[in-house]
């Protein structure tokens, strides 16, 4: 019997852990059923995607031709690779800077979020990471495959690179949402947060990796990039799942990855139990 009694509380805690985590599956789950309804709108970000990608393909197929054929070891195929990756992958990272939660703060109907049983923040990253888990489907997979055909890429003759680009991709994902979400709770203390996202806006595709590699920019410039999250949302991604870094220097990059995953989830953490003080002060 004391054994039992022992044992209750770690069983007791394990069983309120899975809960927890179905909870959140469960979230997960339904933000990728939500944005399946918007097929229409999932169509013309494929358009989008492919447009850009095509202009992008004129400029940096240009820049390669201009330096001999190769620059910073990207030759037209690696370059049309990063190029149709980066435009796949533009509807499921969240580069703009807003999620549903910020109008919720500006509101006041976060208090409502309060109540419920559940993490606000974790359950913010988890509906938004379904939302663009399914994005890839209609739209960045399409993107890819049109750029495959229509353009030519290099890619990796061994399975190895995607496999642990696929775990690489999921992680950046989930970066992109929990670093947005520390620009949508600093609305508990400017209310409107509208400068801040278009800000982020600006400086999170730039450091990314969006309109070129990184790789290009002088030292001093990738320094203060790799300082920032944003290159654990795409450009780290986007070199495992061609291949441009493998081995023991992939696994650094995914490692860097969980590295920001878990300073930005931790930040927004401590801004949320900030941020709820304050509003229980103010009477929300």
């Amino acid at each position: 019997m004391r054994a039992a009694g022992l044992e209750s509380p770690s069983l007791l805690r394990r069983a309120r852990a899975g809960g927890a985590a179905r909870a959140y599956l469960r979230l997960f789950v339904a933000g990728f059923r939500e944005q399946a309804a918007y097929q229409l709108a999932m169509f013309g970000g494929l358009v989008a995607n492919v447009t850009f990608g095509f202009l992008k393909v004129a400029m940096l197929f240009a820049t390669v031709r201009a330096a001999g054929g190769t620059v910073q070891g990207y030759d037209i195929g690696a370059m049309s690779a990063y190029i149709w990756i980066s435009q796949g992958m533009l509807g499921s990272i969240n580069l703009n800077g807003r999620i549903d939660l910020a109008d919720r703060i500006k509101t006041g109907d976060v208090a409502v979020d309060f109540l419920r049983p559940i993490n606000v923040q974790l359950a913010t990253v988890a509906t938004e990471a379904g939302k663009a888990v399914f994005a890839l489907i209609p739209r960045g997979v399409p993107s890819v495959a049109i750029g495959a055909l229509v353009v030519g890429m290099s890619a990796p003759g061994t399975a190895a690179p995607y496999l642990l680009g696929a775990v690489s991709l999921l992680i950046g994902i989930t970066v992109s949402f929990s670093t947005v979400y520390l620009v949508a709770v600093v609305g508990f203390w400017l209310i409107e947060t509208r400068g801040i996202q278009i800000f982020y806006m600006v400086i999170s595709g730039f450091f990314a990796g969006l309109y070129v590699p990184i790789s290009l920019f002088p030292t001093w410039l990738l320094v203060v990039a790799q300082a920032t999250p944003f290159p654990s949302m795409m450009m780290y991604p986007i070199d495992v799942l061609t291949g441009r870094v493998t081995g023991a220097a992939s696994y650094g990059l995914v490692c860097a990855q969980l590295g920001w995953l878990a300073v930005t989830l931790l930040a927004g953490h401590l801004l949320t139990v900030a941020g709820r003080r304050k509003l229980e002060v103010q009477g929300g």
